[in-house]
């Protein structure tokens, strides 16, 4: 899996900025809902825990039924009666735990390492944005290069370990970038100045909403992702993947676009640079990877799919079935909605937290 951070500023007419993430699909029925949860019950799966609870999900690609040629797995199904409350009891754990460890060895001013690792490369220039480059480089470096010999690492420390090991080092630095761009993204040199221009607002705001549905395609399982399931590395041939094989640097151009278009000054381009420039070698390093790993089966799915959008649509190389937006109403992607509206609103906490680390 490929972890992808993302730097947001938000779009109203004064300074701020905005930070939104994560993923999403949903189609589901619900008749009933009460039911108790015993603890003999932890390890069942939830749909199981009551007669009456009764959810249905769009989990299948209807295509891959009908199809034989269906060579990939169907991007973010959510099956209910395939997760169980265990499961989700250790997600929500692990997650607590590492929360806890991210701010207090390396966020919190007085005992993590963030500050002087900032401090460090900011001694290095006193442009923002070299220093800006630098960092996105350093993540690039670390994030990147972890991936690549991500195959000898999992023979060397195991599935599980390895993902530990890389959120381990790549969360710490993604948040550091992160942080570090909202509290300098004004410092550069203004090149241009958009917003009060009419409809600027609306349509880097869209823009910014609609590039969360392609970011952030390898978290359809949050489960892999803390590790609770053992990670794999997916072949996704539904959903997002029919308009774009490359759904992350897709929405990490079309969010680099929108921002830098709305702060318009030199910080804003030098992020861009850097992040639109690290996922175009992530889009040429995942085929690769994908590649080894599933050898014909991803080059046929390669054949019939494109890096730039709809361009195999297009072209007649992807046909969509005619229940295609099917594959949309998921669980997960009425995730990333609600995820992406919270954190567009939460922005003013976002900006007051990142102003009070002084990186």
């Amino acid at each position: 899996m490929s972890v992808s951070f993302v730097l947001s500023t938000s779009f109203s007419f004064s300074p701020s900025s905005s930070f939104s993430f994560s993923k999403p699909k949903l189609p589901f029925q619900c008749s009933s809902s009460s039911s108790n949860f015993p603890s003999s019950n932890i390890n069942k799966p939830l749909s199981s825990l009551s007669p009456t609870f009764n959810f249905t999900f769009v989990a299948h690609s209807s295509s891959r039924d009908k199809d034989s040629s269906f060579l990939g797995e169907d991007s973010a199904s959510f099956d209910l009666g395939e997760q169980k409350i265990s499961s989700w009891i250790s997600f929500t754990a692990i997650l607590g735990l590492v929360l806890f460890l991210l701010n207090v060895l390396w966020i919190n001013n007085s005992t993590g390492f963030a500050k002087p690792f900032v401090d460090a490369v900011s001694h290095l220039s006193d442009s923002h944005e070299v220093v800006m480059l630098t960092l996105i480089l350093i993540f690039a470096i670390f994030h990147s290069g972890m991936a690549s010999f991500r195959n000898t690492g999992e023979k060397l420390i195991g599935e599980r370990a390895f993902r530990v090991l890389f959120a381990g080092i790549s969360l710490p630095l993604a948040v550091t970038t992160i942080v570090y761009f909202i509290n300098h993204r004004y410092d550069g040199l203004q090149l241009w100045h958009l917003n009060t221009t009419p409809g600027i607002h609306q349509l880097v705001w869209l823009s910014n909403f609609v590039s969360f549905f392609f970011l952030y395609p390898s978290t359809f399982n949050l489960l892999e992702i803390a590790a609770v399931h053992k990670p794999k590395i997916h072949l996704w041939e539904t959903g997002i993947i029919r308009i774009t094989r490359h759904p992350q640097m897709v929405g990490q151009v079309i969010w680099c676009l929108a921002h830098t278009v709305w702060i318009g000054n030199s910080v804003a381009v030098a992020a861009s640079i850097g992040l639109i420039a690290h996922h175009l070698f992530g889009a040429w390093n995942g085929d690769r990877r994908l590649a080894i790993k599933h050898g014909e089966d991803f080059e046929i799915i390669k054949r019939r799919t494109s890096i730039v959008p709809f361009a195999a649509i297009l072209d007649g190389r992807q046909r969509l079935p005619k229940d295609f937006y099917k594959e949309f109403i998921r669980l997960p992607y009425l995730t990333i909605t609600a995820l992406t509206l919270g954190a567009y609103f939460a922005h003013p906490l976002m900006q007051a937290a990142s102003f009070n680390l002084h990186w």
